[in-house]
Formats: C-alpha cells, structure tokens, sequence
C-alpha cells in the first residue's frame, strides 16, 4: 500500500475535456504543476489579468497532443477553443483539491 508523501511531485497528469464548439468534449492529458494550497491562492488573484494561454502555461508542464507544448501552441489552443482555458484551470484546481470528477 502506497503512503502518502509530505512533499508530493512537482507535477502530476489529469485529463481534461476540451469543449469542441459543435461537437462533443475531446480529452487531453495534461501534466501540471504542482502547488501548494496558499501559492495556489497567491497565483489566482493574479491570473484576473492575465490571457488563458499564459494562465495554461503557469499551470502546465505539458500535455498529449501531437504538437509541441509551446507558448504559440497553448495560444493557438485557447483561441481555436474558446472554453479550453476554463476547462483546463477548472481541472487542474480539482486536482490540486483532490476533487476527481465521477464518470
């Protein structure tokens, strides 16, 4: 049985649904980074400022899809898909809560 780390790894992979205008959600796997609860909450009250692919780069590491994960690459991503810089911070913040979604 696994015990539980005090300092767990800095980064760790989730699955987010990308909304797809039109069309279902498409999964992808994200690494992320990870932080600890009161950096978490020092970053978001700076994120109101900021545009959703210099948020997804704060937050990750990188992720599963054929193209590198690159700063022009996240903002292509958040402009093609308008929800995905809110789906991708909705999952990360319920990983670092430990709050995993029910299938």
């Amino acid at each position: 049985m696994a015990k539980l780390k005090l300092n767990p790894a800095p980064t760790f992979t989730a699955q987010v649904k990308i909304p797809v205008p039109g069309g279902e959600s498409d999964p992808v796997t994200f690494t992320f980074k990870h932080r600890k609860r009161t950096d978490t909450i020092d970053w978001l009250k700076t994120t109101s400022t900021k545009e959703d692919y210099v948020i997804v780069q704060d937050m990750a590491a990188g992720w599963d899809l054929d193209d590198e994960f690159t700063p022009d690459n996240i903002a292509t991503l958040c402009d093609n898909y308008p929800g995905a810089g809110g789906a991708i911070l909705d999952a990360y913040l319920a990983e670092l809560r430990g709050a995993r979604a029910k299938n």
